[in-house]
């Protein structure tokens, strides 16, 4: 089921104008907060990553980043910055190995 991202009446609609929606069961909701209550301790990552964590979003890294542009700016230097979009990196990725992974961890 995908329900349309903006009213885009006067053109052409495409595959990326809709969003895809799930329903998810409530045992796999159980079962989600099951495993992160037992494996917690394996999802820590580093200060300076900010995905996929709680209370952390776009705004803590847009700061970040601002405060690193400013502090070389600051002292006479240029910056180059390079970004990649991910947003879709999850979809394509074959998943039964990211499981295995994480079983083998």
């Amino acid at each position: 089921m995908s329900i349309p991202k903006s009213n885009a009446t006067n053109r052409a609609l495409s595959v990326d104008d809709f969003r895809g929606i799930s329903i998810s069961l409530v045992i796999s909701k159980l079962f989600e907060h099951a495993v992160l209550d037992r494996f917690a301790h394996y999802f820590t990552t580093f200060d300076n990553r900010f995905g996929f964590k709680k209370h952390i979003g776009c705004r803590h890294v847009i700061y970040n980043v601002r405060n690193v542009i400013e502090h070389y700016i600051d002292k006479g230097s240029t910056i180059s910055m390079c970004s990649l979009d991910l947003s879709k990196a999850f979809d394509q990725m074959n998943h039964s190995a990211l499981f295995s992974k994480l079983m083998d961890r």
